[in-house]
């Protein structure tokens, strides 16, 4: 972690057959052609994984599902956030450079 001090740290999840998924912080909703594209850009930029047994599209498309029920959206991408901050900014206003939105 040190040698990102000033950036955002979000561990993306991978799922597995010991089903250990943890407990996600960090929830990005999606819509439902978002996860859908996912699955494709998974498909397209991966092919040697298509060789094991899950990797299926149903695999990808259930953990989005699933983490999306959690946070109250129909799909959703869930991380682990070990360094993220959060700066409001007042409406109308741009934030500083670096900050997330």
């Amino acid at each position: 972690m040190t040698g990102f001090r000033n950036q955002v740290v979000v561990h993306y999840e991978i799922p597995k057959w010991d089903g250990d998924l943890g407990q996600p912080n960090l929830y990005v909703p999606l819509t439902s052609a978002q996860a859908t594209r996912k699955v494709e850009l998974l498909n397209e930029h991966f092919p040697s994984q298509k060789a094991h047994d899950w990797w299926d599209d149903e695999v990808f498309l259930g953990l989005m599902r699933l983490r999306g029920m959690e946070c109250r959206s129909r799909y959703a991408e869930a991380f682990t956030a070990s360094k993220l901050t959060l700066s409001v900014t007042p409406s109308g206003q741009q934030p500083s450079p670096g900050n997330v939105m």
